[in-house]
């Protein structure tokens, strides 16, 4: 399913790329939570990228709102199970899952914490008061946010980028009440989001790795030209933006 869904994003989407300050540290033991904004129905497919990508040797697991996986019944294949979060009865079987989850130390468990799609630009984040309990489940977890953002850059592509943050160990945000260890982790992911959107913004790729790259350029008749044009001139037709002919 990764080469799947790695085959689907470079074809629809221009490049996946990691903040070089973003990379993840893996911890040396005991389960992992990630929890990150949530701007788009791609979050999904950059889970199981990053998944595979940075945390090969874990086992992944994600919640999903159960219509969404009524509709897309794949997800429930490879690691997501269904919430209903607008009810205490689905919050309850969010935390008894994620405990069973997060009992074995091979296991990571990524969550997109404001539970709806939102802007990276909205603050407050609005962070689901559940993330702050999945501490309590496995103290020994290590806890990492992980900002995400899309954007279009020269090609006719969008662009993803990712960033994980700083790492907090269960224990620690145990020592703090349950809101101000909410807080604690909105302004941690907060942080990381504003970080990278710098970097988005600056539309400088040597601030990021490219994890994933697509096809470039526009493709159909016009790419056709620009590649004659190349042929005409002698040169080596490259179909990025950045290539066209003058």
């Amino acid at each position: 399913m990764v080469s799947t869904f790695r085959r689907y994003f470079t074809r629809h989407m221009n490049a996946l790329r990691v903040a070089s300050w973003g990379l993840p540290a893996v911890p040396q033991s005991g389960p992992i939570i990630i929890y990150s904004n949530h701007p788009a129905w791609w979050d999904a497919a950059i889970y199981i990228l990053a998944a595979d990508h940075f945390f090969p040797d874990y086992e992944s697991y994600a919640p999903i709102d159960a219509a969404m996986l009524k509709q897309y019944g794949v997800f429930g294949r490879i690691g997501a199970f269904g919430v209903d979060l607008d009810s205490p009865r689905g919050a309850a079987e969010f935390l008894r899952t994620s405990a069973e989850i997060l009992s074995s130390p091979t296991h990571a468990l990524w969550v997109t914490a404001q539970g709806r799609f939102s802007d990276v630009r909205e603050r407050p984040l609005g962070l689901k008061a559940g993330v702050a309990r999945l501490p309590e489940l496995a103290p020994d977890c290590t806890v990492i946010p992980l900002a995400i953002e899309y954007g279009f850059w020269l090609e006719r592509g969008a662009e993803a980028f990712l960033a994980f943050g700083k790492p907090m160990h269960g224990r620690d945000l145990l020592n703090l009440a349950r809101p101000a260890r909410l807080e604690r982790l909105e302004a941690e992911l907060a942080t990381t989001l504003d970080r990278l959107s710098a970097d988005v913004q600056s539309r400088d790729p040597a601030r990021f790795r490219a994890m994933l790259e697509g096809r470039a350029g526009v493709g159909g008749i016009y790419d056709q030209w620009r590649r004659m044009m190349a042929t005409v001139r002698g040169r080596a037709f490259d179909p990025s933006h950045e290539g066209r002919p003058s």
